[in-house]
């Protein structure tokens, strides 16, 4: 049990680097048709798409992927919480 609850935990780590990742490079003027950009965009679409349709934007910005991180965070702990 430890071990599959250790490699969630790795993956939730994995896809909040990239959540991560991606939001600091959508502010910086670089091709969005490069290889690092298209795989954070493959790697983070499939969870923030969803959170797209629920979460509202503020005013000009996009609070999607730290709306994400927070769950990512909260599952986290919950799964770290069940071994205790």
């Amino acid at each position: 049990m430890t071990t599959i609850v250790t490699l969630l935990s790795m993956l939730l780590n994995v896809l909040w680097f990239a959540i991560f990742a991606r939001a600091i490079v959508s502010w910086f003027p670089v091709d969005q048709n490069g290889p690092v950009v298209r795989a954070l965009d493959a790697i983070t679409e499939p969870v923030l798409e969803p959170l797209r349709r629920v979460v509202p934007r503020v005013g000009l910005f996009d609070i999607t992927p730290m709306v994400a991180i927070i769950l990512i965070i909260i599952i986290q702990q919950m799964l770290v919480s069940s071994l205790r």
